[in-house]
């Protein structure tokens, strides 16, 4: 499954955000409440695609970790803002 999503991740992160919710509950185990991923779905998928695979369930995200998580960050902004200027 991890290098399916990974594959899936460079075609579309909102691909392989979709396949890992219907084919695992690794979406469940790191966001409490349902709606987080539905947003991160359409605003941010880098990051909540990062988020939920940097999740471990006795941890949580640490240390490294969020190096990842904010470089995936810094990847949706990148794409949000150079959509913008691409148009302008």
């Amino acid at each position: 499954m991890g290098c399916l999503a990974a594959l899936l991740a460079l075609i579309s992160p909102r691909l392989a955000l979709f396949f890992i919710w219907i084919f695992s509950d690794l979406l469940g185990r790191a966001f409490e409440e349902w709606y987080v991923p539905l947003l991160g779905f359409f605003f941010l998928p880098w990051t909540t695609l990062a988020y939920a695979v940097m999740w471990s369930s006795a941890d949580g995200v640490r240390d490294f970790e969020w190096f990842i998580v904010i470089l995936a960050f810094v990847v949706d902004l990148a794409s949000w803002f150079g959509g913008s200027r691409a148009r302008g």
